[in-house]
């Protein structure tokens, strides 16, 4: 009987799947968003909620314990700085998962498992070269398409 038996065991040993949660929670608090599977990303969001609330705590105890899963200093800094102020008033619920469809080789379910409240400034730097792009093509094609129209005038 399963009475009070709480997570998935994602048919890997203990070591295994605490390595993978720890190594999947550091890339989530690195990029604030990644995708996996709708299983890992259910028992990542448990996982990852843990973590972000010993952040709030602030203290030096809290800060063992977390880096205890966390092991980059990097990231355990962006967590104890920016992401504590950002979830400071919230009460809980610091991640979300969308669900993306199957993956095309083994049809297994795909979810997108990101932290709620992201910096805006990561998504506007990318559509802010995305649009610099498309505004230097649209130039380059206007520049280009008026060549062969003067060379046909020419002529």
């Amino acid at each position: 009987m399963k009475h009070r038996v709480v997570g998935r065991r994602l048919d890997r040993t203990t070591e295994h799947r605490t390595a993978m949660f720890r190594n999947m929670v550091t890339s989530l608090l690195r990029h604030e968003r990644i995708t996996t599977t709708a299983p890992k990303a259910k028992e990542l969001k448990r996982f990852a909620d843990k973590i972000v609330t010993l952040a709030k705590r602030g203290t030096p105890n809290a800060r063992r314990i977390a880096y205890r899963d966390v092991r980059d200093a990097e990231v355990l800094e962006k967590l104890f700085g920016p992401l504590k102020e950002r979830y400071a008033a919230r009460a809980g619920g610091y991640t979300r998962i969308v669900r993306l469809g199957r993956r095309r080789g083994d049809n297994a379910e795909m979810a997108v498992l990101e932290l709620v409240d992201r910096a805006p400034a990561v998504e506007e730097k990318d559509e802010g070269a995305k649009a610099e792009k498309k505004s230097e093509k649209s130039e380059k094609k206007a520049a280009t398409a008026g060549k062969p129209a003067a060379k046909a005038k020419a002529k």
